[in-house]
């Protein structure tokens, strides 16, 4: 194992994700840079973040993934680049592998904007497959161009799916208390997990020899739970039980194309997730993954039912 730590990268660091790479990344001794968009810095919440950035040690660099003399100029100031932009940006991260081809530089690794599902093996339907599919043809490109690469699956983020016990159709920033949706017949096993345990992860795979052109699977026994588990759990907290709508998979396919963006993926990532069991009905074999909580026994990640216990 290496011992010194790798400078790092992270590009896409104001947006749900990144804010919690960046963070992670600077506390567990990393030297970090962060790209951030001029537009970001007049951004009253973003400016705030980066100036948290700044605060624990983050040096930011002015650019944008569509400027290349920019991208060119951060890869330069380190060994791993680590992308967690989102949807509207996949594909534009093309530009961050030919500035890592073209710089001339050793980049020890490159992380492309993950943090989800496995996109090589997923069941998803409708806007799901199709922001899939932009993954995975940049994970075709990052091997065709031979960069060095971990592909991080984080599977669920708690704050999106657990906290709102996957009722994407409110605006819940807490479990419901009285009512609850249930997407096929709830058995369907998800993984969920916590941003900052990903974040963790996510920093001790970076060095390690063992996930390089890997794909490490965020799977800890304790948060692979289906929906009725789920459910049942926030029942004996709060001592009350729940009424029930279930969803049938033919209603929610139904509903998908006549839902408004974003909606419309939402309901399909819980159709993929939910339903069809798209983190859970594979088997990881060691010739394409690992599982990092097996990798990183010291790691102390929350699990479900721990999340689940700040909000009684």
């Amino acid at each position: 194992m290496t011992t010194e730590k790798s400078k790092i990268l992270v590009i896409g660091g104001t947006g749900y994700i990144g804010k919690f790479i960046v963070e992670g990344s600077a506390k567990s001794g990393h030297q970090t840079f962060a790209l951030v968009r001029e537009t970001s810095l007049s951004d009253p919440a973003k400016g705030k973040m980066v100036q948290n950035f700044k605060d624990l040690g983050v040096t930011i660099l002015n650019g944008d993934l569509t400027d290349k003399e920019s991208l060119a100029k951060a890869i330069q100031h380190v060994d791993v680049v680590i992308s967690t932009v989102g949807l509207s940006q996949l594909m534009n991260q093309l530009n961050i592998i030919s500035a890592i081809k073209e710089s001339g530089k050793h980049i020890k690794r490159f992380l492309p904007s993950e943090f989800g599902n496995d996109v090589d093996r997923t069941l998803a339907t409708g806007p799901a497959k199709s922001e899939f599919a932009m993954k995975a043809e940049v994970r075709r490109a990052v091997e065709a161009e031979g960069v060095p690469y971990t592909y991080v699956i984080n599977n669920c983020f708690d704050g999106y799916f657990l906290a709102t016990l996957a009722q994407c159709e409110t605006r819940l920033t807490s479990p419901p208390r009285d009512k609850v949706t249930i997407y096929g017949d709830g058995n369907a096993k998800a993984i969920l997990n916590k941003e900052e345990d990903i974040a963790a992860y996510t920093m001790r795979a970076a060095d390690d020899p063992r996930t390089l052109n890997k794909t490490v699977y965020i799977n800890p026994p304790k948060n692979i739970v289906s929906q009725n588990d789920v459910i049942a759990l926030w029942e004996s907290k709060i001592g009350k039980t729940l009424e029930k709508t279930f969803v049938s998979e033919e209603e929610l396919l139904k509903k998908i194309p006549q839902s408004p963006h974003p909606l419309d993926l939402l309901l399909a990532l819980n159709h993929a997730i939910f339903v069809k069991g798209d983190q859970t009905w594979f088997t990881i074999e060691p010739s394409f993954g690992v599982e990092a909580s097996q990798l990183y026994p010291d790691v102390k990640y929350t699990s479900v039912d721990e999340y689940l216990s700040q909000f009684v």
